[in-house]
């Protein structure tokens, strides 16, 4: 009933406007999904889902499936095995479209997918319309001839991706390495057909989230409506930008089917609401025309990054004979500054340190996803101190909302490609495809201020370099292929990709991958580009390994803990908790499920036993917290030598153990806070190390700030052994090592396991950051009870120590709730009053024995 509602009324606006530039009737609702009869295996195995069901879209079959209770839900206890049968089925969906004469009036009739997954076919009324092979394009295709007055059929086949590609990979002497191998049987190890699809990677598995191979027509469907021409697409040119003016161009693509003189107006909106608009009359031809109109914004208001000023926007409406596309535009600088190896983004002739974390898709069903989220996500990220988040190049394109709403904070974007870490095949047609779908995004994305950088690829090249599978693979195939692989991998990189940069970005830096040098040096190394350090967690190096060296940007590096006990209890029930339960094991990805005997290695290594489950989840958690902080004040204690910051990473795909800092549920984990304090604008780094202490003073203000660091050596009992301060200018964008002292001098005699003592940074006589410095490891320490006491008053709690608390975890429980603060450290006789969602009573935890 909803669908035929809604097609009565867009009629309607069609039979009232049918001269309009052009009328779009969305498509979605009314849809219908079965497993296609062609598929005879499945019809067989699933009977009930060769019927026709009702599907969603945009959306994809496996969403349908659990909605209808036909498959259990994956992200549930261990019923991720039970719908790999949906990826390894053939689908048809179908949705009957009612035409009147008023619409058969208009020339053309196109039929648009802003996203088909992924090998489909479409036909109208059983005739051919468009064949695709691109989930990260949008097709489009004129179905007027194929239309008819009355009910028409539009029936979209999609084949399993993996059975289409599969006879071929199987038939390869040596197929290309991919990502993460199928626990599941349905491809034989080592022969993935991954690499060899426009498709998200990650839905075929990563060490952090599920394999669940979606099809479906998973972005918008639409018929739109159009006579002499329309407009295609409009992209807004920054052509010189000073503080007296910008000056830009607004490039709109007309696409005409007869010569016809239009009128182009450019209307332009400033922050304040001031407008002026600029028109301009062309004579179109037949084909596809690009028309520019040349604006100048007098006194233009430039955007910045959070923490260093404003985030203005402007809007450039640009509309052809009533048909409008509006771009919000952000006017401002950016460049990579890569002398001598460095690697650090320069935002309005600032040099930028940049702090943040790595963004993974949101779901694993990307049309499910609360469009609320995208915004919170980011909020959680500057209220973190972040200044940028990368998005990873295993996923795909995330919506506009989600690069307005960084616009919108200040919060940079680092925006990969979409390439996970497979080697691409070095054929022509793979290399066009990726031609069009990165042509159409950048396009679709290069307005917005925000992405300050476009990546290649996600350790595609490094990997070709560095791993070992690779370089077996290399020798495998001989010279010959392996040249025609790295020269295919080469150009599409460095040339097609880099070309659509510059052809729809211009202006914005662009690096064939990550890690990369851009050709120039090693890959993966301190010395030049960006890194991904993965010596400890992958490696089960110490925590203190962070503090070995000085990167120039470090783009990946995490560490693993375990999610709030209410997302635990949300996938794995109300029973009895085991990290080495099969619903726990099904939930950690890392190491094919054994990963959780990583967490216990470091919790050995670092800290206390744990006394239960959720201690252990708290011990995880602090662990986490500890290594990530170390490592993020360490690099920027690097400053200028290491110019980026970005942990992996910032969310969860599906509830996990993971390296997120906030799990699934938008539960923060202690790295969340840690993150807030590790990237506070002004920081006080200490570094104890042998047997001394390193101390650095850290700015990302741009100018100078009277302050004063300090330092107070206390015992267990609580009473101070000695206290050593200085008064200090910080300077601009600068980190300066202020002091080394040695053990001798900072502790004297003290018993390394009873004493401690605590780094401030001081503005105003304020403590604006503080940093605990021991001579042991957590695990060693003689830490007293902390006679911790906590007060509760509406949505407000005081916790108050009477002796020294460390990692005070706010632990709401096994109901969704968490504080404003935690994991913070108490002094004897201090208190802290948090804001609490949920109304439960928390519980407290510390490292206490």
């Amino acid at each position: 009933m909803t669908g035929r509602l809604r097609t009565s009324a867009v009629l309607l606006l069609l039979t009232a406007s049918p001269l309009a530039a052009r009328d779009t009737i969305p498509l979605d609702g009314g849809w219908q999904v079965r497993i296609d009869p062609a598929d005879t295996a499945a019809t067989k195995a699933h009977p009930r889902e060769a019927k026709w069901f009702t599907a969603q879209v945009p959306g994809s079959v496996q969403q349908d499936l659990i909605r209808a209770k036909r498959v259990p839900d994956p992200f549930i206890g261990t019923n991720e095995g039970a719908i790999q049968w949906a990826g390894l089925s053939a689908w048809q969906f179908r949705k009957t479209l009612t035409v009147t004469r008023a619409m058969l009036a208009h020339r053309h009739l196109d039929l648009v997918f802003d996203g088909l997954d992924t090998f489909a076919t479409v036909t109208v009324n059983g005739r051919p319309l468009l064949k695709a092979d691109n989930a990260h394009r949008r097709w489009r295709a004129d179905a007027k001839a194929l239309l008819r007055e009355g009910r028409n059929e539009v029936l979209v086949g999609i084949a399993s991706p993996i059975r289409t590609l599969q006879p071929m990979v199987l038939k390869e002497k040596n197929p290309l390495p991919g990502e993460y191998d199928s626990a599941y049987g349905d491809e034989p190890k080592g022969v993935q057909t991954s690499p060899y699809i426009r498709k998200p990677k990650y839905q075929y598995g990563w060490d952090w989230g599920p394999r669940i191979v979606t099809s479906g027509i998973w972005r918008p469907a639409r018929l739109e409506a159009w006579d002499a021409a329309r407009l295609d697409h409009v992209r807004i040119a920054q052509d010189a930008l000073n503080d007296a003016e910008a000056r830009l161009t607004a490039h709109a693509t007309i696409v005409a089917d007869v010569t016809k003189t239009v009128t182009l107006t450019a209307t332009v909106t400033a922050p304040d609401g001031a407008r002026q608009s600029i028109e301009r009359s062309v004579t179109l031809a037949p084909g596809s025309n690009l028309v520019t109109i040349p604006l100048t914004i007098a006194r233009s208001q430039r955007w910045q990054p959070v923490g260093y000023g404003a985030q203005p926007l402007y809007t450039v409406a640009t509309t052809l004979d009533g048909d409008t596309q509006t771009r919000t535009i952000g006017l401002r600088t950016v460049s990579l500054d890569r002398e001598d190896g460095a690697f650090g983004l320069i935002v309005n002739g600032i040099p930028i340190f940049a702090k943040g974390a790595n963004v993974i898709p949101f779901d694993s069903f990307p049309a499910r996803v609360d469009p609320a989220e995208p915004a919170s996500l980011l909020k959680a990220a500057r209220d973190a101190n972040m200044n940028m988040v990368r998005i990873w190049g295993g996923g795909y394109y995330l919506d506009d909302a989600f690069y307005a709403a960084a616009d919108r904070m200040g919060v940079m974007v680092w925006q990969d490609f979409m390439f996970g870490g497979s080697v691409t095949p070095p054929d022509a047609a793979f290399r066009a495809s990726v031609a069009a779908e990165a042509d159409e995004q950048v396009a679709r994305l290069g307005d917005h201020p925000s992405i300050v950088i476009w990546a290649g690829n996600n350790e595609v090249l490094s990997g070709w370099e560095n791993w070992s599978d690779r370089k077996a693979f290399k020798t495998a195939v001989g010279p010959n292929e392996q040249e025609r692989i790295g020269t295919g991998m080469a150009v599409l990189f460095d040339r097609v990709l880099r070309g659509a940069v510059t052809a729809n970005s211009p202006g914005t830096p662009y690096m064939p991958g990550s890690p990369s040098t851009d050709y120039e040096a090693p890959t993966d190394t301190d010395a030049n580009g960006d890194r991904h350090f993965w010596d400890v967690w992958s490696g089960s190096k110490p925590v203190e390994n962070y503090l070995d060296s000085c990167p120039r940007f470090m783009s990946e590096y995490g560490f693993q803990s375990m999610p709030t006990m209410a997302t635990i209890r949300g996938f794995a029930g109300k029973g009895a908790l085991d990290p080495d339960s099969p619903v726990m094991k099904a939930h950690q990805k890392f190491l094919a499920g054994e990963g959780n005997a990583r967490l216990r290695l470091y919790l050995d290594q670092r800290l206390r036993p744990a006394k239960g489950f959720a201690d252990f989840v708290y011990l995880t958690q602090v662990n986490q917290a500890q290594a990530i902080g170390l490592a993020a004040r360490h690099h920027r204690a690097c400053r200028p030598v290491t110019m980026g910051s970005l942990f992996w990473q910032l969310n969860d795909v599906w509830p996990s153990i993971s390296w997120s800092s906030i799990d699934h549920l938008g539960q923060w984990k202690l790295l969340q806070y840690e993150a807030k304090r590790a990237f506070a604008p002004q920081a006080i780094v200490a570094e104890h190390r042998g047997d001394a202490t390193r101390v650095v003073l850290v700015s990302d203000a741009t100018t100078p700030i009277a302050a004063k660091w300090r330092i107070t050596v206390r015992d267990m009992t609580g009473a101070t052994l000695g206290t050593r301060e200085a008064d200090v200018t910080l300077a601009p964008l600068s980190a300066a090592m202020v002091a080394t002292i040695p053990d001798a001098d900072l502790f004297g005699s003290a018993d390394p396991a009873k004493s401690y003592a605590v780094a401030e940074l001081l503005i105003d006589d304020r403590s604006i950051s503080r940093a605990m410095i021991e001579r042991l490891l957590p695990k060693d320490m003689a830490y007293p009870d902390p006679a911790l006491t906590l007060r509760r008053s509406g949505d407000k709690a005081t916790i108050t120590a009477k002796n020294l608390a460390r990692a005070v975890m706010i632990d709401m429980g096994d109901q969704p709730g968490q504080a404003s603060d935690s994991g913070f450290d108490l002094l004897p006789g201090e208190s802290v009053t948090v804001t609490l969602s949920g109304k439960q009573m928390p519980i407290l935890r510390t490292l206490a024995r």
